[in-house]
Parts: structure tokens; C-alpha cells; sequence
């Protein structure tokens, strides 16, 4: 298997490995795999049949966390025992993200004879109805009601602020605005740790987001860009929200800009996987508050 690093510019000849792609995971997404790209990890690739490989590399320091994830074909799935082949074809031993529903269909007794399955509880994706998030109806919504009723009063009434979609054109503004959302939370100051991870990440989405078949919407205030999003296609029924950021000072901002770009995927999606919590305690929080509709359990399967 001759594996090589992928990247956004490769894009174009790997979306069809993609078409009817129906793992409900966010790793699943390929826009995901291939911004989620920095100095101490990197995708590669290879073609095996009709199936896409994907391994993701790492430095010395994280050498453990080497992985691939489940091959993707637009004509069916590997069984574990192409699984562990696989595996020991491209000098891997493990497979992250490995969807619950896989281990169902193929029944535990039979995974488990090539490989031990862990629970990777740091990293269940997140799962809200898209009507949920857009419309935000009922009591357990009403503080965010409030908070972007709020936000319409101060800055939309008074033609304060509006949405765009994003263009190449705007990647620089939205590059300072990540830098300066980065700054109040000291993303850098571990650069293995996960919101530096996904600081690199969100800067490669921006940086080819007309390559990528994403969807990018931002959020001017006072003509400063203070919040954007990145969707893209997950599954028939599903988008992934890999990336949305605002800034806390502005009160209901937010809340408001959550509900505008859920919006914009009423009639087209019926979910939005908004990805994990990366087992931050805050962001954890965050994220229950909107209340998913299913936690989606991602595994870890091991070569015995």
C-alpha cells in the first residue's frame, strides 16, 4: 500500500469516494480530514479497490494516537477482517472513530476477535435537529430567545451588523477575527492540545474554502468580522458544523448566529452534527445547553 499525505488541493479526486458516504461521524466528512492538517499530525492516503484509505500521522511525542478510520467507498463497507488486514497492510494498529452502528452491524463477537474495542468518550459527536437549532421553540430555548432578541434590538434594528457568505476575498478579515478569538481563549498555549489542533484546522478551511465545497457564512458588526461558520455535507440527512466562532463580549451574538446558519440548512438537512466537546468542560456545557437530539459514540478498535 503506498501511502502519501493528502491535502485540500487533492480535493477534487477524492470526493467521489464520498458519494453516498453514510458514517454519521464528523471524521467522515472530507473537507475534516483534510484541514485537520498541522506540524504534529498529517492525513495520507492510498486506493484500495474502490475504497479510499485514510491514515492519519503523527509526531514522536504523539506517536500512540497513529490511526485510520473506517475505508470509504461509495459501494458498501470493509468487514473486520478487511479491517485488520488493512491495518497490518499500512503499518497501523489501531482505527479511531470507528461508529457504534459499525460494531452492530457486524456484532461484537466478531470485531472482538480481531480487535479490542474501546469507547472514545471524548469524542461523541454532538447531534441536534436542524428545526431544533433554527427555530428554537419551546421553554428550554428561552434564554437564547431572549439573548438574540437582545442582539436584534442593539445591533440589527440599528443596521449594526449582517450576515455574508464567505469569499475568498474575506479570508483575511476572517483570519484576524480567529486570531483574536484565539487570543481570549490562549489556544497556543499548548500546541499539541486540541484548540490549537483546531486553530491550524479552522486556518486551512479559510485558507481553500473555494476548493473545498464548504459552506462559509460570517457575521460583520460595525463592519468588523465577528463570527463565522464552516458546513459541509455529511450524510443524505446530515450537515457537519466543523467550525463556528463568535465573539463572548457581544451579547446574544452567538446565540443569534447559531440560529442564522441553521437556517440556512432548514429544508436540506434534517440533522446538524456539530462534532465533539474535545473533553473541554466549558464547551461541554455549551453544547448540552442546546439540547442534542443523540449523542453519536465513537470507538477506538485495536489489533489484538
Amino acid at each position: 500500500m503506498e501511502l502519501k499525505q493528502i491535502r485540500p488541493s487533492d480535493y477534487d479526486s477524492l470526493k467521489k469516494f464520498f458519494y453516498k458516504q453514510k458514517y454519521p461521524l464528523c471524521a467522515y466528512s472530507l473537507p475534516s480530514i483534510l484541514v485537520w492538517s498541522g506540524k504534529s499530525h498529517k492525513p495520507y492516503g492510498a486506493i484500495s479497490g474502490d475504497a479510499l484509505i485514510v491514515c492519519v500521522e503523527f509526531d514522536a511525542i504523539q506517536e500512540k494516537n497513529r490511526h485510520m478510520i473506517l475505508p470509504i467507498s461509495p459501494n458498501g463497507e470493509s468487514s473486520p477482517e478487511e479491517l485488520f488486514d488493512l491495518a497490518n497492510e499500512a503499518g497501523f494498529e489501531r482505527y479511531w472513530f470507528v461508529p457504534e452502528d459499525y460494531i452492530d452491524r457486524f456484532g461484537r463477537d466478531q470485531v472482538e476477535a480481531l480487535f479490542e474495542i474501546q469507547e472514545q468518550a471524548e469524542l461523541e459527536d454532538y447531534i441536534y435537529l436542524t428545526e431544533d437549532l433554527a427555530n428554537l421553540k419551546g421553554n428550554k430555548y428561552a434564554k437564547k430567545r431572549n439573548l438574540i432578541k437582545q442582539f436584534k434590538r442593539e445591533y440589527l434594528q440599528k443596521d449594526r451588523a449582517r450576515a455574508e457568505d464567505i469569499t475568498s476575498d474575506d479570508v483575511p478579515e476572517c483570519l484576524d477575527f480567529m486570531k483574536k478569538w484565539c487570543e481570549e481563549r490562549d489556544c497556543d498555549a499548548d500546541p499539541e492540545a486540541d484548540l490549537a489542533c483546531e486553530k491550524e484546522a479552522a486556518i486551512n478551511a479559510l485558507d481553500n474554502i473555494e476548493i473545498l465545497d464548504v459552506s462559509g457564512t460570517l457575521l460583520r458588526v460595525d463592519e468588523e468580522v465577528c463570527a463565522f461558520g464552516i458546513i459541509s455535507h455529511l450524510t443524505e440527512d446530515m450537515a457537519a458544523m466543523h467550525f463556528e466562532k463568535a465573539f463572548s463580549h457581544i451579547k446574544g451574538l452567538y446565540q443569534f448566529f447559531d440560529s442564522l446558519c441553521a437556517k440556512q440548512l432548514l429544508g436540506k438537512y434534517k440533522y446538524i452534527n456539530k462534532e465533539s466537546d474535545m473533553g473541554i468542560p466549558g464547551l461541554a456545557k455549551a453544547k448540552r445547553s442546546y439540547h442534542p437530539v443523540m449523542m453519536l459514540k465513537s470507538y477506538k478498535l485495536t489489533i489484538r
